[in-house]
């Protein structure tokens, strides 16, 4: 059994050159080597605490999908610190005053150089995604609204899962775990190319969300579709099927509200929708601004659906009764 403070500094930089062949065993000891290491320049940047923790695991998994970008694996030092270092001064940039709660949960994520926007940018491999699709169902969900969406505070993310913003930390904490035992395994697999996949969504959605402008009827898209889905709204309000959904767009479109989609990140069992209302000049405060959409899937058919309004202050903090009410018509 190799021990990391034994290594000299040519056995080091061995394992570097492994973990760049898809050793996966000769990375984990490059980590345990740097690892303390690495934790100091958070340390220093962000104090002690959860996200210098979580700023190591984020750099933990960038230099796993970028260990081939390595050129001098001598240099393993500098170049971690240096992913360490870039992840914290972006989780400085976006730090914001924090209302009572939970610390962190109305922070966006980083937009340049997280993990993940990092490994798209770098790699531009499927083989990323492929990793999402192994992760648990739970830890999926708030993995793809962390890294994908614009709207992805933790209390954004809790809202659209339904679970507490704890629980949120403790997921992404968990898929960054199970990534790092995902990746190295699939380096060298087949990897389903996630550009199909998201086209068939994207038309989906757009589809859906134009339905009632293009006099498209609700059984031309209920193909995917569970005659019991249930959709969660903002308010609270909890409607069944379809045709429920179609009809508050209807509501919408008669009140002169369209709806456009802006973004879509699709995955095998789950697909996130963002879309942003277009108001009648007469009433420009009719809905909200935008919206983002969580879908669930069982058994190849859409089951769940939880929306949340974005893009309006009142909104985010929590509604009243009426303006709830109202604002479902959304």
């Amino acid at each position: 059994m190799l021990f990391p403070n034994s290594l000299t500094a040519d056995e080091t930089a061995q394992l570097v050159r492994e973990a760049q062949q898809g050793h996966t065993e000769s990375f984990t000891l490059v980590l345990r080597i740097h690892y303390a290491g690495m934790l100091a320049v958070a340390h220093r940047i962000l104090g002690h605490g959860p996200d210098a923790e979580d700023a190591c695991q984020d750099a933990a998994i960038m230099a796993m999908a970028r260990i081939g970008e390595l050129r001098d694996p001598a240099a393993v030092r500098s170049w971690l610190h240096t992913i360490v270092r870039n992840i914290c001064i972006n989780v400085l940039r976006s730090r914001r005053p924090v209302p009572v709660g939970v610390a962190g949960e109305n922070e966006p994520a980083p937009e340049t150089d997280d993990p993940v926007a990092s490994i798209e940018r770098a790699a531009q491999r499927d083989w990323i995604w492929q990793g999402l699709q192994r992760l648990t169902p739970a830890t999926q969900a708030v993995t793809m609204l962390r890294y994908f969406t614009d709207n992805n505070t933790y209390e954004q993310i809790a809202t659209l899962c339904g679970i507490p913003v704890g629980t949120v930390a403790s997921r992404l904490s968990e898929a960054r775990r199970q990534l790092a035992g995902i990746l190295p395994d699939i380096r060298d697999e087949r990897h389903d190319a996630i550009d199909a996949l998201t086209a068939e969504r994207r038309a989906e959605a757009s589809t859906i969300l134009t339905a009632v402008p293009d006099c498209i009827p609700v059984s031309k898209v209920a193909g995917r579709w569970a005659d019991d889905v249930r959709m969660y709204w903002p308010s609270g309000r909890i409607t069944i099927g379809l045709p429920a959904l179609f009809a508050t767009i209807q509501v919408n479109y008669d009140d002169g509200v369209t709806a456009r989609l802006t973004g879509l990140v699709a995955g095998h069992g789950t697909t996130i929708w963002e879309n942003a209302f277009v108001n009648p000049s007469h009433d420009p405060t009719h809905c909200p601004p935008q919206a983002t959409w969580l879908l669930r899937e069982k058994d190849a058919k859409i089951y769940e659906v939880r929306l949340i309004y974005t893009g309006n202050k009142d909104l985010r903090r929590g509604e009243s009764q009426d303006s709830a009410d109202h604002a479902t018509r959304g």
